[in-house]
């Protein structure tokens, strides 16, 4: 007959223990907030790809353009009768192009190189992360945020300190902000070149995006024209840079075309009004019929009954 326990079955029975390994198993809990983090993460490493491959093509245009103009020249002193000294001189002058040729490919070598180890900073800083350290990386990635907002929020210098004492240079995009700072300090001071000069080295994406930015420099510049009573240099500007817009904003062409026949001096009553409204309002004025409310700086047309 068997016994009966007597209530102490770890006496009688051998324990059967399962080993486990706490320091290797991962919670699904930081595995999902591991996996949700780096969702986020496709700006960070698309950016200074992007000016990699932005730098890429400008060296291979800048070597295809120069290359081919000395070829097109040695072929030109082959073909005429120069003289010896001419001759010499074309030479030189070609052999001067190619060692600029040489000291633009070696800027531009550099530049690559830091873009291409941002970008692998910025991998490796990926790859480092686990559920060991999530601790450590998500305050890094915070301050990466920081400087990312103070950045954005026009506080350069602040975000640099915190880029330097955070030893996370390669992890934050400085250089664009501090391009971005420069079209925006001249934007202030009402010159847009510098904008301009930017749309035309991103015209492929601003097309794909379908972005109005160039078309309102464009308009700015146009109304920087009229505001120095420059009228025929105005209107050739028009002409050249805002008709080929026409047919996407023709309404917006019109109202701006309008402050051809108002000079800021003008006695006509109506637009006296509208002037005094701008001051009023900071700028903007409103339709009393309509309600319609624009900027007084493109004089749009407002009716008032």
């Amino acid at each position: 007959m068997d016994s009966i326990p007597n209530g102490n079955s770890a006496a009688s029975t051998p324990a059967v223990t399962t080993p486990t390994n706490s320091t290797h198993t991962t919670p699904s809990s930081k595995l999902t907030q591991l996996t949700e983090s780096l969702k986020l993460e496709h700006q960070f490493l698309r950016v200074p790809f992007e000016h990699y491959k932005k730098t890429i093509r400008a060296n291979h245009r800048t070597v295809e353009k120069e290359v081919s103009s000395v070829i097109s020249g040695v072929n030109d002193a082959a073909d005429s009768d120069m003289s010896k000294d001419d001759a010499f001189q074309h030479l030189t002058s070609l052999v001067s192009r190619l060692q600029g040729l040489k000291r633009k490919l070696e800027e531009g070598s550099r530049t690559e190189n830091l873009q291409a180890q941002r970008c692998r900073a910025r991998l490796d800083h990926l790859e480092s992360v686990d559920a060991e350290n999530l601790s450590e990386w998500s305050n890094t990635r915070l301050k990466r945020i920081l400087v990312d907002y103070m950045l954005r929020m026009s506080y350069y210098d602040t975000g640099m300190k915190l880029a330097e004492s955070s030893n996370i240079l390669d992890l934050v995009d400085i250089d664009v902000f501090q391009e971005a700072r420069k079209v925006i300090d001249a934007l202030q001071n009402r010159e847009v070149a510098p904008a301009l000069a930017w749309c035309a080295e991103n015209k492929s994406r601003l097309k794909k995006s379908k972005s109005k930015f160039e078309f309102q420099l464009r308009l700015q510049e146009f109304i920087e024209l009229v505001r120095a009573e420059n009228n025929i240099r105005a209107i050739a500007y028009a002409r050249k840079y805002l008709a080929p817009w026409g047919a996407a904003h023709m309404k917006e062409l019109q109202r701006v075309m309008a402050t051809l026949a108002f000079k800021s001096h003008t006695e006509c009553a109506t637009y006296k009004a509208l002037e005094e409204m701008a001051k009023k309002n900071n700028g903007t004025i409103t339709c009393p019929r309509t309600g319609f409310v624009c900027n007084y700086s493109e004089v749009v047309k407002a009716y008032i009954s």
